[in-house]
């Protein structure tokens, strides 16, 4: 990840040049015995400790605004230290004050940076939560992810659904969204690519839940819903909503960089049925809804195969 950060380190590093040239030509170097050792480790561990914390950053993080924040302030920190260790080596003609200008303004624009990147790196975290929250209901009863997606498997849907069911808890519904013509992707593109468009339409329907809504790989290229406190109108709503996000979802080959169009049928119904059955009704919605826009070609297959 550093190699990716390489410019941001050299500018760094350039500029702790800088700051020693100007002490070194500009300044007079101070006898050993005038050296204050503990004001020294001090200020020299304050300067290390901000490029460690810079390196931590750079190691760990993707270049992005939220990135170039901390990764500034961080440096900013460093270059003050830097010149509080540098003055306490070299004296400076007293009416010149530009060692103060780089003690004390880069300290200060450091941490005004800094204090930017973390209101930045705060909206992040509070993003990153709620999406971890959006898979509660599956952490807290411990169950194994699907490999791929991370989702919950039809096993534990049918489970939740029969809770659902013998709870008679109201205005609780079930999606069902299918991703069309997904053979195709995994026939033109190969199924690697079609893994990477699962996971990304997987991203894409958490962003659009809730944190009370259970999210699950039904089977394949299937997904499936659970969103408690929804009547079927507003069910279908969502589905809708969630029809649109994932259209808009910029997905590309990794390979060709190709764009690949994604869309989903969905199905939607309120859980007030045995939870087979209701499975049975929403796949067979989907199936209906893939023969109407299936290509001609394939609807001629799929008629002679019934044939």
């Amino acid at each position: 990840m550093l190699r990716t950060h390489r410019i941001p380190l050299l500018l760094a590093g350039l500029a702790a040049l800088v700051w020693f040239v100007l002490f070194a030509s500009l300044g007079v170097a101070k006898p050993a015995a005038q050296w204050k050792l503990l004001d020294i480790a001090s200020e020299s561990s304050i300067a290390l400790m901000a490029f460690a914390w810079l390196l931590v950053v750079l190691s760990s993080r993707p270049a992005g605004r939220t990135t170039a924040l901390l990764a500034g302030g961080l440096a900013g920190l460093m270059l003050g230290a830097w010149a509080d260790v540098l003055d306490e080596f070299f004296v400076i003609a007293k009416g010149l004050y530009w060692n103060h200008v780089l003690e004390s303004g880069t300290t200060l624009m450091g941490m005004a940076v800094l204090s930017c990147g973390l209101l930045y790196w705060r909206r992040e975290q509070l993003m990153v939560t709620d999406h971890l929250q959006k898979r509660e209901r599956l952490f807290r009863d411990h169950r194994a992810f699907d490999p791929l997606t991370q989702l919950a498997d039809a096993d534990y849907l049918r489970e939740q659904l029969r809770i659902e069911y013998e709870r008679g808890a109201p205005d609780c519904s079930l999606l069902m969204l299918d991703i069309d013509n997904f053979h195709l992707i995994n026939r033109d593109y190969g199924q690697r690519e079609g893994d990477r468009l699962l996971q990304a339409v997987t991203h894409m329907l958490l962003l659009n839940l809730r944190s009370s809504d259970l999210l699950c790989r039904y089977a394949g290229d299937r997904f499936a819903v659970l969103v408690p406190h929804t009547d079927a109108d507003a069910a279908r709503a969502l589905a809708d909503h969630l029809r649109r996000a994932v259209a808009s979802l910029r997905h590309h080959a990794q390979r060709s960089g190709q764009p690949i169009q994604v869309s989903v049928r969905y199905a939607a119904r309120s859980v007030d049925a045995d939870p087979r059955q209701l499975l049975k009704e929403l796949n067979r919605a989907l199936e209906r809804r893939m023969s109407s826009l299936a290509p001609a070609d394939e609807r001629s297959a799929h008629a002679a195969r019934q044939a």
